[in-house]
């Protein structure tokens, strides 16, 4: 009878492993890399953009427009109409306000175009809005 008895002790417990402080520390390295993975932004078309000597990199940049050389205009991969653009780009930019704008614009597409982006952009309170370039 003390046989069993002494089986039921409870001294079993002690062989097991507690797996749950490593799993907290996966969950948490896990929440880490997709906090600060960085995503790579698509405006949505591949233009062909002008030259500058004096293009500089610009490392955040929340919001990404591309203008093609018929004149569309694309953000977050989806064609926008003109007076849908500053909508988008408020929308886009209150997810990260920090990030500036860069405009992508083809070599063919007329400046006005252009303008109507940028103007937009000001209209958006965007203050950090550049033109994309080829180095």
């Amino acid at each position: 009878m003390r046989r069993s008895a002494s089986r039921f002790s409870g001294n079993d417990d002690k062989e097991d492993i507690n797996l749950t402080p490593m799993l907290d520390v996966v969950f948490i390295m896990l929440i880490f890399f997709i906090v600060t993975a960085t995503f790579i932004k698509q405006a949505g078309i591949e233009v062909t953009k002008p030259t500058a000597e004096t293009a500089e990199k610009k490392p955040t940049v929340s919001v990404l427009v591309a203008i093609s050389e018929k004149g569309e205009i694309w953000i977050d991969k989806k064609r926008v109409d003109e007076s849908a653009v500053r909508a988008n780009i408020e929308r886009i930019h209150a997810e990260n306000p920090k990030g500036g704008m860069v405009v992508q614009a083809d070599r063919g597409a007329r400046a006005e175009k252009l303008l109507l982006v940028l103007s937009a952009a000001r209209a958006a309170g965007l203050t950090d809005v550049s033109v994309g370039t080829e180095f």
